[in-house]
């Protein structure tokens, strides 16, 4: 099999394709032909030394993948060869084969191509766990997204327009908010050019139930200021840096707020089987009613590998970015 290859710390342009022995199927997995692979920040740190893969799991880069199901170990039922499906790998995506628990898989829409596929899973369950397995929102409520315009920013808000609940939205340029207002984003805010706790104030002065935030830094207090009473901020990514402001704890107790961290990746083989279940059953269809719909921002061929990694890092995306083989 084929897959790409790096050296810890090294930049975009050292990625490179090398060639390895085929996979073996172990019983209760399944192996993917990999069509197309899609690249999130993780890919990004761990290939610059910041976040290494799960114990036990692949060290190649790739966290989702989309293709066809070309083996099937001893005890799977669910998935049989020639399956198109699509979904989370803990390692191991940019290749062309992945072994996978089959739990961990769903079939692809129908007539959704597989680039789109690929670029699916890993922002509609990030936000999907978010919004609906944390904080529990519910019609008619308030959240506030931070990187409006990301994968997962964009997948939230699709998904709170399709739960009814209402969203504002925080980034960088015009066109990126006017991506966002596509995606079913309420209130659109420009952070370059505005407060978004002095708009919020004025226009939703009650507050918001949730807080979908990738950034930290100096947007943790005023998080808080814009929240509800019970309201809740969770934190998935770092933008800004290690280490947040220092937490007013007289406003975190006066409004009763929770702060939680969440990650994907490391979970436990069952949270993400009962993740990816809960989300095919009441997400997966919309996919086919063009209800919810995938945001490519580019698909790349593999001899582009280094140019999505660069991208990421300069934070030049709107949407997802996914290469095929």
């Amino acid at each position: 099999m084929q897959f790409v290859d790096f050296e810890k710390g090294c930049e975009p342009t050292a990625l490179v394709v090398k060639t390895q022995e085929s996979l073996s199927t172990p019983q209760g997995k399944v192996k993917v032909k990999v069509n197309s692979f899609g690249i999130n920040r993780a890919d990004t740190l761990q290939r610059q030394g910041h976040y290494p893969p799960p114990p036990g799991e692949s060290p190649i880069l790739g966290l989702e993948v989309a293709g066809v199901v070309c083996e099937v170990g001893k005890g799977v039922s669910t998935f049989k060869e020639g399956d198109r499906v699509f979904g989370l790998v803990a390692g191991g995506g940019y290749a062309t084969e992945v072994v996978v628990n089959p739990a961990h898989l769903m079939p692809i829409p129908k007539d959704m191509p597989f680039h789109e596929a690929a670029g699916l899973a890993e922002v509609f369950l990030t936000a999907f766990q978010c919004l609906r397995t944390i904080a529990h929102v519910k019609p008619a409520q308030r959240v506030l997204i931070h990187g409006g315009a990301s994968g997962v920013g964009l997948a939230a808000a699709q998904l709170c327009r399709y739960w009814g609940v209402d969203s504002a939205v925080t980034a960088s340029t015009p066109e990126k908010l006017e991506l966002c207002s596509a995606n079913g984003a309420e209130h659109l805010i420009n952070y370059k050019l505005q407060s978004f706790d002095d708009v919020l104030k004025r226009v939703w002065p009650e507050g918001v139930s949730m807080v979908l935030d990738m950034v930290g830094g100096d947007y943790l207090n005023r998080n808080l200021k814009v929240l509800e009473q019970d309201g809740r901020v969770v934190y998935l990514a770092m933008l800004a840096g290690r280490y947040a402001d220092n937490l007013d704890m007289a406003m975190l107790l006066g409004k009763r707020a929770s702060i939680v961290g969440t990650t994907l990746r490391n979970r436990s083989d069952e949270y993400k089987a009962d993740l990816i279940s809960d989300f095919a059953k009441v997400c997966l269809p919309a996919f086919e009613t063009d209800e919810l719909h995938v945001n490519i921002d580019t698909h790349y061929r593999i001899d582009d590998i280094d140019k999505p990694h660069a991208r990421l890092e300069r934070n030049d995306t709107q949407g997802k970015l996914v290469v095929s083989w």
